[in-house]
């Protein structure tokens, strides 16, 4: 008796779920379908006419790396008996790159950076921009004021928070200060980390640059700008050791040069003098003056070979860049207003046919035959 119990019910089942049915009951909702298929086809509308377009450019480079020093410390190493591994390991890895571009300084540099915009006729920072011409968007200010309105009814009630202003007071030369950002730059900030980013490959080298914006000369300005800054500091990470080098042994030469300089005045005006009176405290005199100059000058050639060398460090540790994709104006916006379109077409009809299966399951659930 519960086999046959358990085979009606399964029976009842596969009755309820008649993929015919199914289909006629959209057949007899289609007006409810086809309402709200139209209702979102002209929230469609409204979205994609009302949206701001982005823009995107990306450009591929390859950083030259000069990789001398490692194999002949390596190659010195190996014959001495050691194994020192990865000697490059200590210096700035390409991974690492990314967190460059993510820096509070890097993107506050790009943050300042004059650009060029339709509404304004001279180059103006994407701070001004944001502060002066831009504005909300439909959707955006549907967001603020549906989603974001108790934010924003916090902050009218609570009012605008102060910045934070660091002490007056006079430091050592020298000091190192905290960044101090204000709420209108935070907020910036945060929207060129979500518009910049870039992608190293670990295998092949290659460093992909990304850049959104909203119109074509200022993403493709922008993507230029950064590619140049990214440029800049890279070379200055791993040129700063060579450079700290080269301005201790420049400083130093400098001090050997102008001693050197100064013998040799002394010692011309000395010959002066003992070839006037050839006395032997002049003749004395002479010769510490010309000792005292030979030393200096052998310093100073020293000191001359070691500038040229450290000179010569700086360019070895100078990256260079082969530009595998360059920066381009973009022609077409990332974003389609015929596919917003589609998409919230998309999304009403499947709506509309869900509601309507929805309330169709209670008459399908029931058997023909009760």
């Amino acid at each position: 008796m519960e086999e046959k119990k358990y085979d009606s019910y399964f029976e009842e089942e596969e009755e309820g779920l008649d993929v015919v049915a199914l289909f006629k009951s959209l057949w007899d909702g289609r007006k409810l379908v086809l309402l709200i298929t139209a209702l979102f086809v002209v929230l469609g509308l409204v979205a994609a006419l009302t949206m701001k377009r982005n823009y995107r450019v990306s450009t591929v480079m390859v950083p030259q790396m000069s990789s001398a020093r490692s194999s002949s410390l390596s190659s010195l190493a190996s014959l001495a008996g050691f194994d020192m591994g990865n000697t490059a390991s200590s210096e700035l890895s390409p991974v690492t790159y990314p967190q460059i571009v993510n820096s509070v300084p890097f993107r506050l540099e790009i943050m300042h950076t004059p650009l060029h915009y339709a509404k304004v006729d001279t180059a103006i920072s994407p701070l001004d921009y944001q502060r002066e011409y831009a504005r909300l968007s439909v959707a955006e200010a549907l967001k603020k004021y549906t989603i974001g309105l108790p934010r924003v009814i916090l902050e009218a009630v609570r009012g605008p928070r102060p910045d934070v202003v660091l002490p007056a007071e006079e430091g050592a030369e020298g000091e190192v200060k905290p960044l101090v950002i204000t709420r209108e730059e935070f907020d910036m900030l945060s929207e060129i980390g979500r518009k910049v980013s870039l992608a190293v490959d670990k295998k092949e080298g290659f460093l992909t640059l990304s850049v959104e914006g909203s119109e074509p000369i200022q993403t493709a300005e922008l993507a230029l700008k950064t590619q140049q800054l990214l440029q800049d500091e890279i070379i200055r990470f791993r040129t700063e050791k060579a450079q700290a080098e080269l301005s201790y042994v420049q400083a130093r030469y400098n001090e050997v040069k102008a001693e050197s300089d100064h013998l040799q005045t002394q010692l011309a005006l000395v010959r002066d003098r003992s070839q006037n009176m050839p006395t032997t405290r002049s003749q004395i005199e002479l010769e510490q003056i010309r000792t005292k100059y030979n030393i200096a000058s052998s310093i100073y050639s020293e000191m001359a070979m070691q500038l040229e060398q450290a000179k010569m460090q700086v360019k070895k540790d100078t990256p260079s860049f082969t530009i595998l994709q360059p920066v381009t104006v973009p022609t077409n916006s990332s974003n389609s207003r015929a596919k917003t379109l589609v998409l919230w077409t998309i999304v009403g009809f499947i709506l509309g046919c869900g509601i309507v299966l929805v309330r169709a399951l209670p008459k399908l659930g029931k058997n023909p035959a009760n």
